[in-house]
C-alpha cells in the first residue's frame, strides 16, 4: 500500500464524506476513521441483519421460504478486513493484495442494487414482500483457535497471533523477509484479526448455505487462503479459509454436508486445498490455473515429494482421484477454454461426486484485464460456471474470494457471479475456440483421471495395460504395412539411416525403390504419416477395424512417379516418435522445434550420404503437410539449388519461409522453382495482411487451393502439380517424347 494506513484512510475521506458513520477498527473496537458511504458495513444494509432481529423470519417461516423456493442469496462483509495493511509504509510502496479489493466489490453491489440501502422502516415489509429481492447479511466474525486447527497447525496458528505482540519495525522485517519468492507474503498490525475474520466470514458463509438460511452466499472477504498451508503462510495468505469452512460444516453437519465439491478456479494453484485434502475421499477439489509446466505461481514445491498443480498429481491414499488439476500450458486461457473445461472435466466429474455443498474458492485474477493473471475470462463466463456449479447439491454454493487485483476487473466479475447467485440466467455469449494446447491438456487430464471416474473412461485407453497385450502404436503398424505395400507393387526397400538411438517409428522410416543411383530422374518426397479416419460405436464408443480407414494421398504420387521413370526416395515423418517407455495414452505431436531438429538432422544426413552422390540429372521435392519443413531445412543448410530442379509442397499448417542471409538469391530461386498448394480455409487467406505476406518471394509461388485437407489437395491437384513436375524435365530425360520415341515398340 503507497503511504500510511492514516493516508490511505484520508483518500477514501476525501472521496467519501463520512459524517455521521462509524466502522470498526479491530474485532470489536470503534474508529471513526475506517468506514465511508460507500463502505459502512452497518447491519442496517442487509434484510436479515442482527440489528433487525424482530424482523427476521422465524423457523416456520424459513421454511416456507423454502418450500416457495425464496430463501435469499446470503453475502458477507465486513470493513475490518480492510486493515490488514502493508507495514512497509514507505512511499511508492504498492501491493498487489490491496485492502480495497473488497471494498470495490461490495461498493459495486451498492451501486447495482444488490444490497439494500433504504430506509429501516422498509425492512420488515421487504422480508415479508421480496426476500430475494437483496442479498441478505451474514455477519462476519472472528474464527476460534478450534476452528483453525481443524485445517492448521497448533504452531501455524500461534505464528499469525504473535503478529499482534510485534513492533512496527518487526513486522517491517517480517515483509521483507516473507514478501520475496515462494512465500509472497507481508504483515501488518491487524493481519492476524484481519485473517480470523476471513476465516470466520468463510465458516459462516458456508455453514448458512449448508442449514438452509439462504439459498447460496457470497464472502467478500481478505485476506485471501488458497495458497496456505497446513503448517505456513503463503502467497498473501495466512489461514486457509475454504478448508477451514469446510471442516467446520463437515463437524457441525456430519448428517447433511459429507461430501464437498471445491472448484478453485483462480489463476493460481491453490497448492494449500489440495494439500490439507489430498488424501480426504469425501472433499472433491479441482483447480483450474496456469501451470506453465511449473514456471508459474505458486511454482514447484522446494520439497520433490509435495504434489504440485501438474495433472498428475490426482491424490493418494484414500483420496486418490479427488484432486483434479487442469493447469494450462501458459497465460492467454479465456472463455473458450474454461468453458471447455468445464464441459469435458469439471461437470460430467462433479456430477458423479454428487457432492452435498459446493465451494467455489473465486479467484478473479484469471479475468480480462488482470495482468498478473494475464488471461482473458469475461463476467459472462464467469456467470455461466456459476450457474453450471448452482445444478449440483440443491443449488447450495458458497463463493469464497481469493485473489484478483484489477480492481475493475473483479468488481464487475464479482457482480456477475452474484446476479446468477440470486436467479438472474447468466448473459448470452458466444463461446470462442479453443487453444489446441488447451484441447490436448483437457485431453491428458481426462486420461489421468479415467481410473477413477467412470464418466472419463469414454475413449481413454490404459496405454500400460494394453502394452502388457503386447501391443504397437498405430502409426508404427501403419508404416510397416506401407512398407509391404510398396515392396510388391515397386520393389521398394527401406534405406538405412544412421542413428544414436533406434525407435520403431525409424525402422521403415525411408524407402527407396531399386536402383534409385542409377536414376536420372528423383522425387523425393517428405510427408507426415497418412489420415486415419473411423467411426467409433455410438453406445460404447468402441472401434472396430471395419469401420476405421487409413487415408494416404502419397501413394498415387509414387505410382506416377515410378510409371514415369523416376526414382523415389519416400521420407516418412511420424508425427510422435515411439518410446519403450510410453505410458501416456494421449502423445502431443513433436514441438516445432523437436520437428526442426529432427529434419534437418535428417534432410542433411540423406543429402550428404546418398542425394548429392546420385548421378539424376533432375531432382524433384515433394514436401506434405508439416513434414514439408524438410525442404526449408534442405535448402538453407546445403547448396542444393543446382541439383534441384523444382519443388511441390502441400500445406495446410505452418507456411515455411525459406530465406538465406548466405545465399541471398535463395528465396528468388525458391519463388521461381516452386508450387506451395495451401489449403483454402488456411488463416492466411482470412487476413489481408497475411494475404500479402505470403506472396512474398521467401513463401514460394503460393497457390490458394480450394479444397481443404492434405489429402483432398493432393488428389485436386495431382494432374497439376504432375503436369509440371514433367514441363520441367527436359526431353532427353523423359519429358515430352522424341519421334524415335514415338517409333520404338512398346
Amino acid at each position: 500500500m503507497a503511504g500510511t494506513m492514516d493516508e490511505h484512510v484520508a483518500m477514501d475521506v476525501d472521496d467519501h464524506p463520512m459524517e455521521g458513520v462509524e466502522g470498526t477498527n479491530g474485532l470489536g473496537a470503534k474508529d471513526d476513521n475506517l468506514a465511508d458511504e460507500d463502505d459502512d458495513n452497518t447491519a442496517s444494509d442487509y434484510p436479515g441483519s442482527d440489528e433487525y432481529s424482530d424482523a427476521e423470519p422465524d423457523e416456520v417461516a424459513l421454511d416456507q421460504l423454502r418450500r416457495r423456493g425464496l430463501l435469499p442469496t446470503g453475502c458477507c462483509y465486513d470493513d475490518r478486513m480492510k486493515l490488514h495493511m502493508n507495514a512497509d509504509f514507505s512511499p511508492n510502496t504498492h501491493h498487489p493484495e490491496d485492502p480495497r479489493r473488497i471494498h470495490e466489490i461490495f461498493k459495486a453491489f451498492k451501486k447495482m442494487g444488490l444490497v439494500y440501502t433504504g430506509p429501516e422502516s422498509e425492512l420488515p415489509r421487504i422480508i415479508k414482500e421480496c426476500p430475494t429481492k437483496y442479498m441478505w447479511r451474514i455477519p462476519a466474525r472472528a474464527a476460534t483457535r478450534e476452528e483453525i486447527c481443524l485445517a492448521h497447525s497448533a504452531d501455524h496458528l500461534a505464528w499469525v497471533e504473535n503478529l499482534d505482540t510485534v513492533s512496527t519495525s518487526e513486522l517491517r522485517e517480517l515483509t521483507k523477509r516473507y514478501d520475496q519468492g515462494r512465500e509472497s507474503l507481508y504483515v501488518g498490525s491487524m493481519s492476524h484479526s484481519a485473517a480470523l475474520l476471513s476465516a470466520g466470514g468463510a465458516i459462516d458463509t458456508c455453514k448458512n448455505v449448508v442449514n438452509g438460511q439462504v439459498k447460496n452466499a457470497f464472502a467478500v472477504i481478505r485476506p485471501p487462503g488458497h495458497h496456505a498451508e497446513w503448517d505456513a503462510p503463503m502467497g498473501f495468505c495466512f489461514f486457509n479459509n475454504v478448508p477451514v469452512a469446510v471442516r467446520v460444516c463437515q463437524q457441525d453437519y456430519p448428517d447433511i454436508c459429507r461430501k464437498v465439491l471445491i472448484l478453485d478456479w483462480d489463476v493460481h494453484h491453490g497448492n494449500g486445498i489440495q494439500n490439507i485434502f489430498y488424501q480426504d475421499p469425501n472433499v472433491l477439489y479441482i483447480s483450474i490455473h496456469v501451470y506453465q509446466n511449473g514456471h508459474f505461481y505458486p511454482g514447484k514445491p522446494p520439497n520433490p515429494m509435495t504434489p504440485d498443480g501438474g495433472i498428475e498429481n490426482c491424490g493418494t491414499g484414500p483420496g486418490l482421484g479427488k484432486n483434479i488439476n487442469i493447469g494450462w500450458h501458459d497465460q492467454g486461457m479465456g472463455d473458450g477454454e474454461y468453458m471447455a473445461a468445464f464441459q469435458k472435466i469439471v461437470m460430467p466429474i462433479a456430477q458423479e461426486f454428487n457432492p452435498d455443498l459446493v465451494v467455489i474458492s473465486a479467484g478473479f485474477d484469471a479475468a480480462d484485464g488482470d495482468e498478473l493473471g494475464g488471461c482473458f475470462v469475461t463476467p459472462a463466463c464467469y456467470a455461466h460456471m456459476t450457474h453450471m456449479l448452482m445444478s449440483l447439491a440443491d443449488g447450495k454454493v458458497a463463493v469464497c474470494l481469493e485473489g484478483g487485483y484489477n480492481l475493475a476487473a473483479i468488481s464487475t466479475s464479482s457482480v456477475a457471479v452474484a446476479r446468477t447467485l440470486m436467479g438472474e440466467p447468466p448473459p448470452k455469449m458466444v463461446i470462442p475456440s479453443i487453444n489446441r494446447e488447451a484441447a490436448r491438456i483437457l485431453a491428458k487430464v481426462q486420461a489421468h483421471q479415467a481410473p477413477y471416474w467412470q464418466c472419463m473412461r469414454a475413449g481413454v485407453v490404459n496405454v500400460p495395460e494394453v502394452q502388457s497385450l503386447n501391443a504397437h502404436r498405430l502409426h508404427d503398424v501403419i508404416r510397416n504395412a506401407q512398407r509391404q505395400v510398396l515392396l510388391e507393387k515397386h520393389n521398394m526397400v527401406p534405406l538405412y539411416v544412421q542413428r544414436e538411438q533406434l525407435y520403431r517409428s525409424f525402422e521403415n522410416q525411408v524407402l527407396v525403390t531399386p536402383d534409385l543411383q542409377d536414376a536420372k530422374k528423383i522425387l523425393v518426397i517428405i510427408h507426415d504419416p497418412p489420415q486415419l479416419l473411423a467411426q467409433p460405436d455410438v453406445v460404447d464408443s468402441s472401434l472396430e477395424p471395419h469401420n476405421a480407414w487409413v487415408v494416404d494421398g502419397v501413394t498415387q504420387y509414387i505410382d506416377w512417379a515410378v510409371s514415369n521413370k523416376f526414382g523415389v526416395m519416400d521420407i516418412n515423418v511420424p508425427a510422435y516418435i515411439t518410446h519403450e517407455e510410453d505410458a501416456e495414452s494421449y502423445e502431443a505431436p513433436v514441438s516445432e522445434k523437436g520437428l526442426q531438429e529432427q529434419m534437418q538432422q535428417l534432410m542433411c544426413y540423406l543429402w550428404d550420404n546418398f542425394i548429392q552422390l546420385y548421378d539424376a540429372n533432375e531432382i524433384f521435392l515433394l514436401g506434405v503437410g508439416n513434414a514439408y519443413l524438410g525442404v526449408k531445412m534442405l535448402l538453407i543448410n546445403r547448396d542444393c539449388k543446382s541439383k534441384i530442379t523444382g519443388i511441390v509442397n502441400f500445406a495446410t499448417g505452418n507456411l515455411r519461409p525459406v530465406k538465406s542471409d548466405i545465399d541471398t538469391d535463395l528465396s528468388l530461386w525458391y519463388k521461381e522453382n516452386s508450387r506451395v498448394y495451401v489449403a483454402g480455409d488456411h488463416a492466411c487467406w482470412t487476413d489481408h495482411d497475411l494475404t500479402k505476406k505470403v506472396h512474398k518471394r521467401r513463401f514460394g509461388t503460393v497457390v490458394r487451393s480450394q479444397m481443404v485437407g492434405l489429402n483432398k489437395m493432393m488428389q485436386e491437384h495431382a494432374e497439376e502439380a504432375q503436369d509440371w513436375i514433367m514441363a520441367r524435365v527436359p526431353v532427353a530425360s523423359g519429358g515430352e517424347t522424341t519421334e524415335e520415341e514415338d517409333r520404338s515398340p512398346s
